[in-house]
This record gives C-alpha cells, sequence and structure tokens, in this order.
C-alpha cells in the first residue's frame, strides 16, 4: 500500500507498516467478487443453479476502499479551508497570489510527491529501519496496475499536500510566485518524504517507538516548523516593523473569510483524523469484524473536544491579556486544538484531549506574540502557533494521557521524534530559501510589494470595484477622471490654506468642530483609528459640513 504510514491497513483490523513498496497480489488476495453462480456455461438449462455465494474478503476491500476513498476527497476539501483562511488574513492586493499559491501547491506538489516523493518516503524507511530496499519496489507506484496501490498512494498524497499548503500563509505579501513554487517542489520530493520515511515507512524513529497516529508532528508540526524557518529567511514585508523595533500592526483584508476558512478545515479535519483509521471492517478467522473501527469511536470524540477546547483557551486568554474576546484568535485556537490532538487522538483518554486542546490554544496567543515581538519573524498566518508549536505540544503530551498509562521510554521516544522532525525540517528548508535568497530571486522588488502582488504578479485585481488610488491636485489644474480627489476647490495655488490634517483626542473633537465652523471650514473628515494585540486595527471614516450641531459618531 503506498501510504507509507503506521496505519490500520486497508484490508485488516491490525496496525502494520504498509511494505515498503505496493502491495503485490501475493499480498492482497485477488478474488472475483460474487461467484457460484452456475457450474456450466450460461444458457445451459440443463444442471442445478448453485447458491449464490459471496466472498466476505471482496466485501472488505471494497468497503474499505471505498471509505479510504470518501475521506480522501473529505481532505481535500481542507484546501478550500487553508485558501480561505490565508486570504482572509492578507491585504486585499495580495489575495489573488495567496490563492494561487495554494493551487499551485496542490498541482505541482502532488505531482512530484507521485513521480518522486512516495518513493523516497520508502526509501528512507527501508534504510532507516534495517528492513532493506530495492529502488523498483520502492517507485513500484508508478508502474502497478493495483488499484488498492493507487488509493493508498491518493490517500498519502492528501496528507503531503497539507504540509505544504501550511508554508505559504507563513511568507504571504512579498515572495516571489517561483521561489515558493520551487521550495514546494523539493518539500514534496524531498523534504516532507524523508518525515513519512523516518516515522510512517518504519523508518528510524519508528523503530524507537515514535507514535504519531494522523499527522499532529509529521504533517502539522513539520509544516509550522517550515513555514517559521521560511518567514525568517524572507524576512517581514514592509512596514511590518519600525526602526526601533516596534510592531506595526497590518490588517487582514477580511475576517470573514478566515472564519470560513477555520470551519471548513475542521470539516476536512474529521476526514484527516477518522479517516486514519483506514479499516472498516477486517476478516479474522472466516468471520466479519470491526478493523480499525473499533476505536473510531474514541478518534471523532477526541476530535471534537481537542477542536473544541482549543477555541476555549484561545479565547480565554485573550479575554484575560487584553479585556476582549479576539475573533481571530478564537478561530486560529480552534485550529491550534485540532492541530494538538491529531498526533494521539487514537490512544489518549478524553479528558487528555480537553486538556491537551485547552493548552494548545491557550499557548496561540502567547507563542504568536513570542514570535512577532522577540523573534522579528513577520509569520503572517500564524502558522507556526497553529501548527507548529500545538503539533509539538500535541506529540510530547500523548504518553501523558495515554490509554495504557505513562511511561518515561514512551515520552523520550516522542520527545527523539519532535527533536528529530524538528532539526531536519529547519536545515532543509533554511538550506533551500537561503540558496534562492543568495540567488536574489526570493523577494518581490520594494515597488511590486507595496503595488500588491496581484499586480505585480498575476497582472488582476481582486476587487476591481474599489478603483485606484486616489490622487490629490491641489495647483488649480484640470482634474480628469474618478480617481481624483479635489483638495484645492478648483483654484490656483494661492498659498493658503487648502486642508489640514490633525491627530485630535476624541473628548476634544467637539471644540474643533467649533473652531472650523468659526473660520467657515466647508467640510470634515473623521478618522477613528483602534486596535488591539493581534486583531486588525479598524478605522470608521465621517465626511459631513463642520457644524457645531453635528454629532460625531465615529462612523
Amino acid at each position: 500500500m503506498w501510504i507509507a504510514a503506521r496505519k490500520p491497513s486497508i484490508f485488516n483490523s491490525r496496525v502494520y507498516v504498509f511494505p515498503n513498496r505496493p502491495l503485490s497480489r501475493a499480498d492482497v488476495p485477488q478474488r472475483h467478487g460474487i461467484h457460484g453462480l452456475s457450474e456450466r456455461a450460461p444458457g445451459d438449462r440443463g444442471e442445478r443453479v448453485t447458491p449464490l455465494q459471496v466472498d466476505p474478503e471482496v466485501i472488505v476491500e471494497g468497503v474499505n476502499l471505498l471509505w479510504v476513498l470518501v475521506v480522501t476527497f473529505l481532505i481535500f476539501f481542507m484546501h478550500a479551508g487553508f485558501a480561505m483562511l490565508e486570504a482572509g488574513q492578507v491585504r486585499s492586493k495580495n489575495v489573488a497570489n495567496q490563492l494561487t499559491k495554494n493551487l499551485l501547491t496542490w498541482s505541482v506538489g502532488v505531482t512530484m510527491f507521485f513521480l518522486v516523493g512516495a518513493g523516497v518516503s520508502s526509501l528512507v524507511g527501508g534504510v532507516t529501519g534495517g528492513a532493506g530496499y530495492s529502488l523498483a519496489e520502492s517507485f513500484g507506484v508508478l508502474t502497478t496496475e493495483n488499484t488498492a496501490d493507487w488509493v493508498g498512494w491518493l490517500f498519502g498524497a492528501v496528507f503531503a499536500m497539507t504540509a505544504a499548503t501550511i508554508v505559504s500563509g507563513a511568507v504571504a505579501g512579498r515572495m516571489k510566485l517561483r521561489a515558493y513554487v520551487s521550495y514546494t517542489v523539493l518539500l514534496a520530493a524531498v523534504i516532507y518524504p524523508v518525515v513519512t520515511g523516518l516515522t510512517w515507512a518504519g523508518g528510524l524513529l519508528d523503530q524507537l517507538g515514535f507514535a504519531d497516529f494522523a499527522g499532529g508532528m509529521i504533517v502539522h508540526g513539520m509544516g509550522g516548523i517550515a513555514g517559521l524557518t521560511a518567514a525568517y529567511v524572507v524576512g517581514p514585508r514592509l512596514g511590518r516593523y519600525n526602526e526601533d523595533g516596534s510592531v506595526n500592526v497590518i490588517p487582514g483584508h477580511s475576517l470573514t473569510f478566515a472564519v470560513l476558512g477555520t470551519l471548513v478545515l475542521a470539516f476536512g479535519w474529521y476526514g484527516f483524523n477518522v479517516g486514519t483509521a483506514a479499516s472498516v471492517f477486517a476478516v479474522e478467522n472466516g468471520e466479519l469484524t470491526l478493523g480499525a473501527f473499533s476505536y473510531v469511536g474514541r478518534v471523532a470524540l477526541t476530535t471534537t473536544l481537542g477542536m473544541a477546547a482549543g477555541a476555549v483557551g484561545a479565547g480565554a486568554l485573550s479575554l484575560y491579556k487584553t479585556g476582549k474576546v479576539d475573533t481571530l484568535y478564537v478561530a486560529n485556537g480552534l485550529l491550534a486544538g485540532l492541530v494538538g490532538v491529531t498526533s494521539n487522538t487514537d490512544a489518549i483518554v478524553w479528558p487528555g484531549a480537553l486538556v491537551i486542546g485547552l493548552l494548545a490554544g491557550a499557548q496561540l496567543p502567547i507563542v504568536f506574540e513570542f514570535v512577532e515581538k522577540r523573534l522579528k519573524i513577520d509569520d503572517v498566518c500564524a502558522v507556526f502557533p497553529v501548527h507548529g508549536s500545538a503539533g509539538v505540544l500535541g506529540a510530547v503530551l500523548l504518553p501523558v494521557f495515554a490509554v495504557d498509562g505513562f511511561t518515561v521510554s514512551a515520552l523520550v521516544s516522542q520527545v527523539i521524534g519532535v527533536a528529530v522532525i524538528a532539526i531536519w525540517t529547519v536545515a532543509a528548508t533554511a538550506v533551500v530559501f537561503g540558496v534562492i535568497k543568495a540567488l536574489g530571486e526570493i523577494r518581490v522588488d520594494r515597488s511590486h510589494e507595496i503595488e500588491g502582488l496581484d499586480a505585480s504578479e498575476h497582472g488582476v485585481d481582486t476587487y476591481p470595484e474599489f478603483g485606484s488610488p486616489d490622487t490629490a491636485v491641489t495647483d488649480g489644474g484640470h482634474a480628469d477622471g474618478t480617481d481624483i480627489v479635489r483638495a484645492d476647490g478648483g483654484e490656483a495655488n494661492d498659498g493658503g490654506i487648502k486642508m489640514v490634517t490633525a491627530f485630535v483626542r476624541p473628548d476634544r473633537l467637539s471644540d474643533v468642530k467649533t473652531g472650523l465652523a468659526e473660520i467657515g471650514a466647508p467640510s470634515l473628515t473623521v478618522t477613528n483609528v483602534s486596535g488591539r494585540g493581534s486583531q486588525p486595527a479598524k478605522t470608521g471614516r465621517s465626511t459631513a459640513p463642520s457644524t457645531p450641531a453635528e454629532p460625531w459618531t465615529g462612523n
């Protein structure tokens, strides 16, 4: 089976390491389905027809393959969630670029994983796990005609592409598209397959006892760490930090999109976790039994509790720190809670899911501020606190809440596994991005970044109805077009004051309006700006005649 994963077999109920090669016809019994309909040629009515006979193993194989395909398609739909979540957290001038990166992550990445990545995973697993290897067998998915092999490969591919797409959110708004695609190629072909080879394909970490049920560390932790490393090498967006090191909030353009993306991801996550219980039925001693579905209820329950607790944990800490419940923190906290239980959802008690989810959500604001203010890394979509640190937390806490009880050896195995995955990911990502940066191909030009990547990289305007930036005319000349703002009354510049910009405290605004009315100022535009924590600043505008009687509403 080309999943390269320690996951329940599609064909039986025992948990085992899929071979480092496609399953052969000797591995999977080949059946003809329903047989015994007649003992002689069709159309000959002279012989007795035997009763209908059904091979139970064929039914089991068909049901299990169907289940794996359904959850695979569900996991694929998570890319819609990633697209909306990331698009909502970037500026309107970069939305098309972010959506394009998500599309290319899947298109380019899944092709490379088919041609190279799956084979590399099997090779690494065989070499480091001591099982031996064969190039022909490792890359056998390219030549097999076995349906089960292809289904298994696709199931592994959607996990690989989840790890790849996480990185795009960290480097949003300033990276060249071709540089990002180049990294995606290498991640799908080498970087991620090495991680799965060491673990799910029976490699070194698997031999040491490292456990990760559905990829909390292998997929999400790896992706979050890669994103943090990439953001560090690329550098922050223009205007993110002042010369004194203080932070400027750069708001995303749509909180609505971000929340929609969060809920789509949560929906797909049931396929991610519950779907990893990959066998519905099994045949044991000639009897039909539940396969991995014998524990699927635990997986569904702990996934749900972890998700809910993550949102509560992030919201509670936001309330404690700022006195307000930050919507974006709640959304990302929900995802962090899911990441936290993804490693262990099959093997922990349900109170453990609540604790891990709460901790994963609560660490989100703390880690985000640490990355932003201490490390000075511009992680646009908070991929490290959502995926990286939450994935590490969940993997390390697995032995603490294990159904079978805590053991020191299990904790040591988890810590070693997390450390190896993190070191490899940081090193490989830093090398790739470092080379691209040395070639001068990593960032867009300053003017392009200011203009927006939608225009400079794609030649499109995601929101054309917004119009072009306003242009002020102050020389009394003729102004053509609808994008011209008159700031001179249409008169020649005679040295007189035409417009005044001032910062005014809200409690003194009425005095300012009275004074402007006394000198005959024709109008007044008021902008109210406020912000807190990571919540994007919001701006309200009011343009009206500057009469003392008109109350200011702030919007």
